[in-house]
């Protein structure tokens, strides 16, 4: 995952779409339908092929590897891209990486979503000075160029 940090705002900035869900199975089609519909409501069509790919292995791997009860998923919409974001609340357990050899069936997921997405990190939820969960987010750019650096 890129080192960049999420991007401040400049324009104008919708209300956020936030699904709160149990980390279980079922809930990775229940999160990329729900990304689905964000997405076409906001204009955004273009990006639900990719979008889907992604929220689908974030979710998977928060369910199989998180040891947490529920997750949520967040979709902000930023006029030329999407910010879509899992948390769940065990900050000790970080998204599972491995690489996945030819023959595997799984273990591509988080290295799937590093080439879709234009950006993409791991931030720490915190709840005053304590740390309370964690937030997989990455970027999928709408039209021209996002630069992530810009303040």
């Amino acid at each position: 995952m890129s080192a960049a940090t999420l991007p401040a705002t400049t324009q104008a900035h919708t209300w956020p779409y936030q699904l709160l869900a149990p980390a279980i199975p079922s809930t990775v089609r229940v999160a990329r339908e729900f990304v689905t519909a964000v997405l076409i409501a906001t204009d955004h069509a273009a990006l639900v092929d990719d979008a889907r790919v992604c929220v689908s292995d974030v979710v998977t791997n928060v369910v199989q590897h998180a040891g947490v009860a529920g997750l949520s998923v967040q979709v902000d919409d930023h006029c030329d891209h999407v910010l879509i974001a899992v948390r769940d609340d065990n900050p000790t357990r970080h998204p599972y990486l491995r690489i996945a050899g030819d023959d595997d069936e799984s273990g591509r997921g988080l290295a799937l979503l590093q080439s879709l997405a234009d950006a993409s990190g791991l931030s720490l939820v915190w709840d005053g000075l304590e740390v309370v969960g964690k937030s997989l987010w990455f970027v999928l750019r709408y039209g021209e160029g996002l630069d992530l650096n810009q303040s």
